[in-house]
């Protein structure tokens, strides 16, 4: 089979590492092309043998990359597209048409309960959203609540698949020797007690109440915040307004599979903690807590659909601000000494398991029959339109 994918850009962003680990796993000849910022997944894609494909788009409302697009997918042979985020699936989508390939899937990395990729969900960007579903023949849930919202905006039962997010459980187990290591690189004592969060540093990750919580935490507790973004000089200023400046260390963002970049990866960053706060509210999946649970680690987190049909002992959902956050760090801290190893909630998510679900919709999408799994009943918190 001859696939070709189409995202908005190809930088560090978690739809964009995701999809670079599938194309590691997918039995499947695959192309990408991305509409703008080929960034450093792009690269990473390349050393990994895989075609990229820069179109050069220039904004939102540049028509003239559709024809481009589409004579990409004409030239190409493939027998089916895969479109991931909100531009990529409505230039991707409508270029495939245009092209005559009908197997047209989209994956919904981020359909939150009131923003998609961060624009706030208007009419406008649901009729034109909804619009754009209408031209392919599945739309790819990562979770049962991205599921239910989409189910929620009008996309019928029949189109909605499941296939969550997948994790390489065997990069993230957890190493000692890269906690005593990471550790001493980022100048952390060994026996200080390291509080983690992952994600991009925007404002609805929240990690400002993670910094406050740090605030209200003894003195060796230490707060280690791997990703990049918009936020990073406020989130700085936070930390200096609460007076724990010198116990936050932000790396910047850090690669999920080996490309040589300089510096510890994120499976040896997580090693290196001893819990992981996620304060975000509205995660459409949860990956972070998926990868830190992966790694052994105990996890406090504000939202996780991932785990809604899979808990474990280890996550608990906190509700509330910095307070909240701090009290459920402390019990953590306060927590009998426990193993470092996966709990099954971890292993559902396995990256091969979610490739070989994906095959499955592929088939569906190139044979014309039902998808092979039905979408789950709303779970809890998520609302109707």
């Amino acid at each position: 089979m001859r696939a070709l994918h189409i995202i908005t850009g190809l930088g560090t962003g978690g739809a964009e590492q995701q999809l670079r680990l599938l194309l590691r796993h997918l039995p499947a000849e695959c192309d990408v092309v991305t509409l703008t910022n080929p960034g450093p997944v792009a690269d990473g894609l390349t050393a990994d043998g895989v075609r990229v494909i820069h179109l050069g788009m220039r904004g939102n409302r540049d028509l003239a990359a559709l024809p481009r697009l589409t004579g990409i997918v004409r030239s190409g042979g493939y027998d089916l597209v895969h479109t991931h985020l909100y531009r990529a699936c409505l230039y991707g989508r409508l270029a495939a048409r245009l092209a005559g390939v009908r197997a047209v899937v989209a994956t919904e990395h981020s359909l939150g309960n009131t923003q998609l990729e961060g624009r706030r969900l208007t009419a406008g960007v649901r009729a034109l959203y909804l619009a754009g579903e209408r031209l392919g023949r599945a739309t790819v849930a990562v979770s049962p609540a991205v599921a239910a919202r989409l189910r929620a905006w009008g996309v019928p039962d029949a189109r909605i698949g499941v296939v969550p997010n997948g994790i390489d459980l065997d990069r993230f187990r957890f190493d000692p020797a890269a906690r005593h290591r990471t550790r001493r690189a980022l100048g952390l004592p060994e026996d200080a007690y390291v509080v983690g969060g992952v994600g991009r540093l925007v404002p609805g990750k929240r990690f400002a109440v993670v910094i406050r919580a740090l605030a209200q935490l003894p003195s060796d507790c230490h707060l280690l915040l791997v990703g990049g973004g918009p936020e990073e000089d406020a989130l700085r200023r936070t930390a200096r307004e609460a007076g724990v400046a010198d116990r936050v260390i932000l790396t910047g963002e850090r690669p999920y599979v080996p490309d040589g970049t300089p510096g510890p990866d994120l499976p040896s960053l997580l090693a290196a903690m001893d819990v992981l706060a996620s304060p975000s509210p509205d995660e459409t999946f949860g990956l972070a807590v998926v990868e830190a649970l992966a790694s052994g680690l105990p996890v406090r987190h504000a939202s996780c659909p991932a785990l809604d049909h899979h808990p474990t002992p280890l996550a608990r959902q906190v509700s509330g601000g910095a307070g909240a956050f701090a009290r459920a760090l402390a019990e953590a801290r306060a927590a009998p000494p426990a193993a470092r190893t996966a709990p099954e909630a971890a292993h559902h998510y396995a990256v091969s398991r979610s490739a070989a679900r994906l095959m499955d919709v592929y088939a569906a999408a190139l044979t014309g029959q039902p998808l092979p799994t039905a979408a789950s009943p709303t779970p809890k918190g998520v609302s109707s339109p």
